[in-house]
């Protein structure tokens, strides 16, 4: 059994972090098979939309601590621990598919980090987010706070970041930080990640790709490519079948170039 899983349908993949006897920690080595899993999605055509969840009911406690004297001991361990974690989140932002955390129990530390590097998170009733870096003489790493204060605002980031305290799923939605509650978040989820499917993949990640480099600050939008993204959805071949579908009245079958 692997402390990752993942299975694709209807093209949609569901990445399952699996150590529930645990509450789903992440290991080093963890941190470093989202990279490439998430990579390898990306790059996947058949993949339209990509599902990130915890098994055994909590999505994922955080870091796991327990190998912190192993790989986080020394600062050149921590900075290459930190690597590995931004990584992983570049990695889901970089995917060019929409992708939505299904968080059940618990999300905390770094199982925030991981769900806020997705476009979206739909939570349970019993969702409980938060992060305990104060608690643990840690700073938050920049490019996850960056994150967090375009989800919140800056007076709820302080908050979230300087108090460690724990939000629950409904707090979570009405500040910004989730966007979905649902008693089965990942039936929702599917259904959500089924209508995006549906769309120009061309759109979506062009879309996706301007919104995240606009959201991440000053200077983190590269235009040029943008430019070049929005120049090849205009040249593709799905361009044409969105302006032949609207013109005879059906649903366009979108292949993705």
């Amino acid at each position: 059994m692997s402390d990752i899983e993942v299975a694709v349908a209807d093209h949609i993949a569901t990445v399952t972090l699996n150590r529930p006897q645990l509450r789903n920690p992440m290991t080093l080595a963890m941190w470093q098979g989202i990279a490439r899993i998430f990579g390898e999605l990306g790059a996947d055509p058949e993949v339209r939309a990509i599902i990130l969840t915890g098994a055994g009911g909590n999505f994922s406690v955080g870091a796991d601590i327990s190998e912190f004297g192993a790989v986080r001991h020394t600062v050149e361990q921590s900075v290459a621990y930190e690597v590995a974690v931004d990584a992983s989140s570049d990695a889901i932002q970089a995917a060019g598919k929409p992708t939505i955390a299904v968080v059940e129990g618990y999300c905390l530390g770094g199982g925030c980090h991981l769900s806020m590097s997705c476009d979206f998170r739909f939570a349970g009733p019993s969702a409980m987010f938060g992060i305990p870096a104060a608690r643990l003489s840690i700073i938050y790493g920049v490019r996850s706070t960056q994150r967090l204060l375009s989800l919140v605002g800056l007076t709820e980031a302080k908050r979230i970041l300087f108090t460690a305290d724990r939000i629950d799923a409904e707090r979570a939605v009405r500040i910004g930080f989730a966007q979905d509650l649902a008693v089965d978040p990942m039936a929702s989820a599917l259904e959500f990640a089924g209508r995006i499917a549906q769309n120009a993949p061309l759109s979506v990640s062009g879309a996706k790709y301007i919104l995240d480099g606009l959201a991440m600050g000053e200077g983190a939008l590269d235009v040029a490519e943008a430019q070049r993204l929005i120049d090849a959805a205009s040249s593709s071949d799905d361009y044409q079948e969105g302006r032949t579908a609207f013109a005879e009245k059906r649903p366009p079958r979108f292949m993705g170039r």
